[in-house]
């Protein structure tokens, strides 16, 4: 649905994109992912208009939309700040657009109530200014508006970014739930993985200007293409050299794995044992707990589901294993 062929951004002599290429499915949820800097806000406001790509190429639908004006490209957008009229009512913030179409009055009433019923708001909070509406109820709004104009396309710019952590968890669901709900083409723009990892059907995963990956969250966590993507998604052990002559393994590659695939006492008979180490840390997080292991000089963290087994004390031995197939070489 939406095309993206060999785009460069030039900001004076700075290049923000360096030629990058993707696709994006109709009723797909993409996720731009990458650190701070990287090209992925570009990406989306080039997608939007706001930015005009120095070369290349943006299409919809087989349409080329490079150097098409913003309010033409039907695309709904949620700032970061939301970006919402402060001396508004809630109402008339999401009556905007419409009204920015001229669409009969009755028109705009019924199309404000539709959406508002869909995203949790009810007719006290549609007389409310902006100001006196939670975080999270702002949020509803600011994707309300983006929504009321039936856009075949919506952009989220880092839209959680602003909230608590628990709020974050319970918005992103919902986020989720309504993109599911209209069969929106999502696109969404984020720092934060376990974000990616939760919302996303694919993921791109940006670094410097370049896309390091594209993906579903499976494959960029578990078959990472490249040593940047393999340590900006989750957490990750790279191996030392006691470590990797313990389990018998010669390469002049960089190796890393991830921590659940290292076990503590395990008695599957498929795995290479590591040996005897020593837990000289811990981590307890409820659901699951971090420890950090030594093994002759060679540090390393695995991670186990709290409830499983007893915790096990710092001080204490144990026996490690892995499966030498989850090993990631670069």
């Amino acid at each position: 649905m939406i095309n993206l062929e060999n785009i460069t951004v030039m900001f004076g002599d700075f290049c923000a994109l360096k030629g990058i290429s993707l696709e994006v499915k109709e009723g797909e949820f993409f996720t731009l992912l990458g650190p701070s800097g990287c090209g992925k806000t570009t990406t989306l406001r080039s997608i939007l208009g706001f930015n005009i790509p120095t070369t290349g190429t943006i299409s919809v639908d087989g349409k080329d939309i490079t150097h098409l004006e913003v309010e033409k490209r039907n695309i709904g957008m949620v700032f970061q700040s939301y970006a919402l009229f402060p001396s508004m009512t809630v109402y008339e913030n999401i009556a905007f657009g419409l009204k920015l179409k001229k669409l009969p009055k009755d028109e705009i009433n019924k199309k404000v109530l539709e959406i508002a019923e869909k995203v949790n708001l009810d007719e006290l909070q549609l007389r409310k200014k902006v100001n006196q509406l939670s975080g999270g109820q702002q949020q509803r709004v600011a994707i309300a508006r983006a929504l009321v104009t039936s856009p075949t396309i919506i952009c989220l710019d880092e839209p959680l970014s602003n909230l608590d952590a628990k709020l974050r968890i319970k918005l992103r669901n919902e986020i989720k739930d309504m993109q599911r709900k209209f069969g929106l083409t999502t696109i969404y723009v984020t720092h934060d993985q376990e974000e990616a990892l939760t919302l996303s059907d694919r993921i791109a995963v940006f670094n410097e200007g370049f896309i390091e990956q594209i993906g579903t969250p499976e494959e960029v966590y578990k078959n990472s293409k490249t040593e940047f993507v393999c340590n900006f998604i989750g957490d990750i052990n790279k191996l030392d050299d006691i470590f990797l002559r313990k389990i018998g393994l010669e390469t002049d590659k960089t190796c890393y794995i991830r921590l659940e695939n290292i076990y503590v006492n395990s008695k599957l008979g498929h795995h290479v044992e590591l040996g005897e180490a020593k837990i000289i840390d811990l981590e307890y997080y409820g659901l699951s707990v971090k420890y950090t292991l030594d093994a002759d000089g060679s540090k390393f963290k695995t991670i186990e589901k709290a409830g499983s087994t007893d915790l096990y004390e710092i001080g204490q031995t144990v026996n490690v294993s892995l499966n030498v197939n989850n090993i990631l070489q670069y």
